[in-house]
């Protein structure tokens, strides 16, 4: 019997799932208890994963094990499946396209649906100027090439990242990102000319963003020099580190000073793109316009690809043969990035988004009044976080956030941890899913805090 057989309702994927928590066994149950001893045998252990359990259909709001259990899922696989899993056009669009060719390597035969995926990219991001883009495989590789174009066009070397940053698990990338554990620990040495100074964290700092902004300005003046810098990367709203929403004013000052300098302001969208904090990207919420933005994880709907967009003139810089990949621009995954865009543009996933981050904050607002461990509440859109702490010493409290998180999963709701500190939890619900079901795994996260 196939893992699909124990499903009680038709394995299609997609909506059409019944969208609702289901517990048929304990989290895990036996199949998946099966399946992850047969991981433990062959995966490297440095793979871990989250839930223990085994998907074999999702779709809406839900995730549906082996064993049959349907869990109410809250992190779309780390802000990936946004329009939702198995959406129908994007199901539609990449069956046509394995059957037309799989794979040609852009860099030695051309197709139409890169093109298409990078003229949708130059129209969607933010400015009205004259963009390019080139497509990748994931955000890391996104990262890595926008610094590669950053430094060919600048003719400089030094890259400037922030406290509480993520940016991926390359070599390079790792060097941007701040946390070491489970990211970097013992695994460098890293690349060079990458400094780090101060983000805006308004819970911790307590400064304005003007005033987090000029500290941050003064240390790169005072100990990189704005004449070696090539690039400043930041996330608009810090991912990993914690979903940090800078203060007022903090990104429109680094970005001000930039162009003062010549220095390409890049904007990693990586998991803040694509409808998720209320708007098409993250960037427009503070008014910024970025040279470079890098763009992964909900653009193609659950398919890996990634892109570079940007300024015509900063992207030109590289020569010829500079940038690509065997992968990068697969025809599968541009297909599914048509489709997805499509689907973003025109079926209202920025206004849901925006509906889900109400119901997130109104539910976890109250949750605050009466609970002195949920020590700040902040986000955009449907990309929300709690941060828990000791509401004595306002230290932060990783242990709750896990129990409170692993409580959860036991309980069939799937939620996420992050933060530089692991005392966070982010909520990250695909924009597909229903306010009842949204509820109810708040809910359930409700009672695993009371419990905790």
């Amino acid at each position: 019997m196939s893992a699909l057989d124990t499903l009680t309702a038709p394995p299609v994927g997609g909506p059409s799932l019944p969208q609702e928590r289901r517990l048929t066994t304990a989290i895990p149950g036996p199949r998946s208890q099966e399946l992850l001893a047969r991981k433990a045998s062959a995966v490297a252990a440095g793979v871990g994963h989250t839930v223990p359990v085994h998907a074999v259909a999702a779709g809406g709001g839900v995730v549906v094990d082996a064993d049959g259990n349907s869990l109410i899922d809250l992190g779309s696989g780390i802000a990936v499946t946004t329009v939702g899993n198995a959406h129908p056009k994007i199901v539609e669009a990449v069956q046509a396209q394995v059957a037309q060719f799989t794979h040609t390597c852009f860099m030695i035969s051309p197709y139409e649906s890169y093109v298409e995926v990078a003229e949708a990219l130059n129209r969607v991001t933010p400015g009205d100027h004259e963009k390019k883009t080139a497509l990748f495989n994931s955000g890391a590789e996104a990262v890595e090439n926008a610094i590669k174009v950053a430094r060919k066009f600048t003719k400089r070397q030094a890259v400037v990242a922030f406290d509480h940053a993520y940016h991926g698990r390359t070599n390079l990338t790792m060097a941007l990102t701040a946390k070491s554990m489970p990211y970097k620990s013992g695994f460098g040495p890293f690349a060079s000319e990458i400094y780090r100074v101060p983000a805006s964290y308004p819970y911790r700092d307590g400064l304005s963003g003007a005033d987090a902004a000029a500290k941050a300005i003064s240390l790169i003046e005072k100990q990189i020099g704005a004449d070696n810098l090539a690039a400043v990367i930041i996330e608009p709203i810090q991912g990993e580190g914690g979903f940090i929403v800078p203060a007022d004013g903090f990104l429109e000052a680094i970005v001000e000073w930039c162009r003062a300098n010549g220095v390409v302001f890049i904007a990693d969208e990586v998991q803040t793109g694509f409808a998720r904090t209320g708007t098409m990207f993250a960037s427009e919420q503070f008014g910024i316009v970025p040279d470079l933005i890098t763009t992964a994880k909900g653009i193609a709907g659950g398919l890996p690809l990634a892109g570079v967009t940007g300024r015509a003139e900063i992207m030109d810089a590289s020569h010829t043969g500079g940038l690509g990949g065997t992968y990068g621009g697969n025809p599968i995954a541009c297909a599914a990035a048509v489709a997805a865009i499509d689907v973003f543009e025109n079926d209202g996933l920025a206004e849901r988004a925006v509906e889900v981050g109400r119901v997130l904050v109104d539910r976890l607002t109250a949750l605050q009044a009466s609970d002195p461990r949920i020590g700040d509440i902040r986000g955009r859109g449907a990309m929300i976080a709690a941060e828990f702490i000791d509401p004595v010493t306002g230290e932060p409290d990783a242990a709750l956030a896990g129990a409170v998180a692993k409580a959860s999963t036991a309980e069939g709701v799937i939620v996420l941890t992050c933060g530089t500190y692991g005392n966070v939890i982010r909520f990250l619900p695909p924009l597909s899913i229903g306010d009842e079901l949204l509820n109810e795994g708040l809910d359930v996260v409700a009672a695993a805090l009371a419990a905790s």
